[in-house]
């Protein structure tokens, strides 16, 4: 059997069995080990080449304070690519993966209906003890719906180096924190559903983030801001 055909059966399986079932449940969930070590390094050497060559800029704040960066707020390193750019072969890889395990969710996603998604974000926290403050992602309907988060961090230990990504799930009596280790993919609801924090890093910690997009509702957001411009 062809191993396009083995993953194509794998991806669909988990996303039916797994990633479904999880968002309606608790609204996030995590794969580990997804694309194994030796593509997962060819990813990881990518961003740190990136990382080197001084190609990553402040993240910058949404909201009333747009396109400011406030470190003791947001305190990575970012850079958007969209996976076909030279020597990203394996991010590319890595993306394709991503937007299959989504589209095999397919109607499932209860009211959504996802065609597209945003590039991809690069984001280092260089281990200075900045981490991001609680927030959603997508607090007043720009149209992302799912976020998903590819970790890059070897070695990773969260009692020395921090970094750990909490989520408090809307209503809920607990938090749920996501350790940022190696080849592990999280996703979770975009909206007020899902407040979550980047907590202080203390060792140099690289992530990749996308965001999938509802199509009515990014059409919406679209229209209004043609709207106010």
């Amino acid at each position: 059997m062809p191993l396009g055909h083995i993953m194509r059966l794998d991806l669909e399986r988990i996303a039916l069995e797994y990633v479904v079932p999880c968002l309606h449940d608790i609204g996030f969930c995590y794969l580990d080990n997804f694309l194994g070590e030796v593509v997962g390094d060819c990813v990881l050497e990518r961003v740190k080449r990136m990382h080197r060559d001084g190609e990553l800029a402040d993240g910058q704040l949404a909201g009333p304070s747009r396109g400011v960066a406030k470190r003791h707020l947001r305190g990575d390193q970012i850079k958007w690519i969209g996976g076909t750019e030279e020597g990203c072969e394996a991010i590319n890889f890595l993306l394709t993966l991503i937007d299959r395990l989504v589209m095999y969710c397919g109607s499932r996603l209860g009211k959504y209906y996802v065609k597209e998604r945003s590039k991809a974000m690069i984001a280092c926290y260089p281990g200075n003890g900045t981490g991001y403050v609680r927030h959603v992602d997508n607090p007043n309907g720009d149209g992302r719906c799912i976020t998903c988060i590819y970790y890059l961090n070897k070695n990773w230990d969260s009692k020395l180096h921090g970094g750990i990504l909490r989520i408090f799930p809307e209503g809920k009596s607990y938090v749920a924190d996501v350790e940022p280790i190696f080849d592990r993919l999280l996703f979770f609801w975009s909206d007020r559903r899902n407040p979550h924090e980047v907590q202080p890093s203390y060792a140099t910690r690289y992530a990749m983030t996308v965001w999938y997009f509802d199509a009515e509702e990014r059409a919406e957001a679209k229209k209004k801001f043609r709207n106010l411009t």
